[in-house]
């Protein structure tokens, strides 16, 4: 489908649209025009007044923000709850797949920016049955060694099953890797799903497990939205869902493709209005699309 809209563009606008909800939202009580309403004799209606927010609200500062963290070669949004992130965001193109940069020289490790109460660690992956699952993957950050040791920090992994982990995971991230070689560029935003699922009772519950001292997160499912921008000016939108469970890696990876809308929906995120700011030439591609 072509959505045709118009538009600026700005390539840092898919990073800082997709990190929604960060900041603060200013507040004030204000007079109300309309019929009066009469109380029962025991309510008293106080007048509403107009009233700034308290000036000392802050003094002890916020107990919490949207962690956005910038690496060399990725960004991310940090959820303190889940002990990894919201959401992953790559750039790829050819000249950052190409160096001697070596996976052999990278440890995983904990991410120190982190409270030490909200973070993961090895030990909580230590006999889990889990993999250490990159959402921006090592292999796609060759140009440097500091931006593929920083993609092994643990606010960039989720536990992942190492079947999926190492075979259909593994090749669509192949897969995004490739199209560089027919698109100017290729954004990657990566993330976790908690889907909700039909239980006995026949009413619907999100229900996933957390693993280690640190209740890490196990994602029920993992999205991948793929943004490649056309030497042409066209914009062209690869939405994929995968369980986190067995999957054979033999099956296409269009049979993985979902519209969209299903991936804002379940992930609180939106894409769809940021790429508009950005091109009035987008093609969704969704299963069973061209």
């Amino acid at each position: 489908m072509r959505l045709r809209r118009s538009v600026l563009l700005s390539g840092a606008s898919l990073a800082v649209g997709v990190a929604l909800g960060t900041g603060l939202t200013s507040w004030k009580l204000k007079d109300e025009a309309g019929p009066k309403i009469l109380y029962p004799p025991i309510v008293q209606a106080a007048s509403e007044v107009s009233l700034p927010p308290p000036s000392g609200i802050t003094r002890f500062g916020l107990p919490g923000l949207s962690q956005l963290k910038t690496r060399q070669s990725h960004v991310l949004s940090y959820d303190p709850r889940l002990r990894g992130p919201v959401w992953v965001l790559e750039q790829l193109n050819g000249d950052r797949l190409q160096g001697g940069a070596n996976r052999q020289n990278c440890d995983f490790r904990e991410d120190d920016s982190v409270h030490p109460y909200h973070r993961a660690n090895n030990s909580d992956y230590r006999g889990s049955g889990f993999d250490r699952g990159h959402l921006a993957a090592a292999a796609n950050h060759k140009w440097s060694q500091k931006a593929m040791d920083e993609t092994f920090i643990l606010s960039n992994v989720y536990p992942q099953n190492p079947n999926l982990n190492q075979n259909a995971w593994n090749n669509l991230e192949k897969y995004c890797r490739g199209l560089t070689k027919s698109n100017k560029n290729v954004y990657v935003c990566t993330g976790p799903l908690f889907l909700p699922k039909l239980e006995a009772d026949g009413k619907m519950y999100v229900k996933y497990q957390v693993i280690g001292a640190n209740h890490v997160a196990v994602p029920t499912h993992f999205f991948k939205v793929v943004v490649l921008e056309k030497y042409n000016g066209e914009i062209e939108l690869r939405p994929y869902v995968m369980p986190n469970c067995p999957v054979d890696d033999k099956i296409p990876l269009d049979r993985f493709l979902v519209p969209i809308e299903s991936i804002e929906r379940a992930s609180g995120l939106l894409f769809v209005p940021n790429i508009l700011k950005s091109s009035s030439n987008l093609k969704a591609i969704t299963a069973g699309g061209k």
